[in-house]
């Protein structure tokens, strides 16, 4: 492989268990953080590489009842390295025996391809987010279709940075959507669609993109092995041809053409600081003036006598999302918020093990 394309590895691990599992990804991250406190795989599931890695290096899923853990570049060795070691999982209210492990290893992923790849959406395409789901609702019908190309385009050019590849030619994408009409996803008013899509470009399989990738929403499928393919087998091989992919036409007028250049590079945020740090910070400067501040103060609305507060949100919200937006003003990487839709997380996800990434 050339430096501009590197050999980037992925693996994906099929957990076999004595029962289906009804969990939620971030259940399983908890017993897999209380249960192997010492793996090298814990910094990737407790938020501890957030700042170093903007797309998540490991991912866990539950597809079809079954427990899946996808290894991308980084994450390869600690996903391998935390498979050897299962044995049980326990979630306090039920036990789960692993009874064996599928592994699948990959290698030259997340590079160009000279011919057109069909990948299927497995799982629901979170593609619109509070923003870009404004600007597709005031789109006609027959602008959509190119909004999400772009939208799926510019996600592509994503990972493609964040792994080191350079990309010097332009990403073709033709998305093929059920509905151009978005299922919308809980109180973060996200937009999903399920359907396929096209790109001259080779993504590892279970993989996510758009906003969800930690709740399993975007997994997707490469089509072009069916014969490889265990997850709704039969359903799925009905609809696969049996055809190489197709050559790239760039005067169909469905292919959406973006270059890399137009998508800038998205930007590490900084942690806020922490209380020591922020101790430490004002002891530095001295410490604050009394008297009154210059920030001006907060009205109070009154309601029948009393103070009118705003309702709490219930649940836990997570700062773990990864999307790119279709927004010309957009200076980098957008990291949207996540919230716990289980009540039974918080007897398996301790603050303990989550304090770096979630907020409380």
């Amino acid at each position: 492989m050339s430096d501009a394309f590197p050999n980037i590895k992925s693996v994906v691990v099929r957990v076999i268990t004595d029962k289906p599992v009804r969990k939620t990804p971030y259940q399983v991250k908890g017993v897999f953080m209380r249960q192997y406190p010492d793996e090298s795989i814990i910094p990737m599931l407790d938020g501890s590489y957030r700042d170093r890695f903007l797309y998540p290096r490991v991912q866990v899923k539950i597809l079809n009842e079954q427990i899946y853990i996808i290894g991308v570049h980084e994450g390869v060795d600690p996903v391998l390295s935390l498979a050897e070691k299962f044995e049980m999982f326990d979630f306090g209210n039920i036990t789960f025996e692993a009874q064996d492990c599928d592994i699948e290893n990959v290698e030259e992923q997340f590079i160009p391809s000279s011919r057109l790849v069909r990948y299927r959406f497995i799982t629901p395409w979170v593609a619109l987010n509070q923003m870009t789901g404004g600007k597709y609702r005031h789109l006609t019908n027959q602008e959509k279709p190119s909004f999400l190309n772009r939208l799926l385009g510019q996600n592509i050019i994503f990972l493609a940075n964040e792994v080191g590849i350079n990309l010097e030619d332009n990403i073709f994408t033709k998305v093929k959507v059920t509905s151009l009409f978005p299922r919308p996803v809980d109180e973060n008013k996200w937009g999903a669609f399920m359907g396929e899509f096209k790109t001259n470009f080779v993504l590892p399989n279970y993989i996510g993109i758009g906003n969800g990738i930690t709740r399993g929403f975007g997994t997707i499928y490469g089509m072009f092995n069916p014969d490889s393919f265990t997850f709704n087998e039969n359903e799925l091989k009905q609809e696969v041809s049996e055809k190489a992919p197709e050559p790239i036409a760039e005067q169909d007028h469905d292919l959406e053409s973006i270059s890399a250049s137009d998508v800038p590079k998205p930007k590490r945020r900084r942690r806020p600081a922490s209380k020591g740090q922020k101790a430490a910070q004002q002891s530095t400067n001295g410490p604050k003036k009394q008297g009154r501040s210059s920030r001006p103060a907060k009205k109070r609305h009154k309601h029948g006598g009393q103070q009118k507060r705003k309702p709490q949100r219930t649940g836990r919200v997570f700062s773990e999302e990864f999307d790119i937006e279709d927004d010309s003003h957009n200076t980098g990487n957008q990291i949207s918020e996540d919230s716990q839709d289980s009540k039974d997380d918080s007897k398996f996800n301790t603050e303990k093990h989550h304090k770096r990434q979630h907020k409380f």
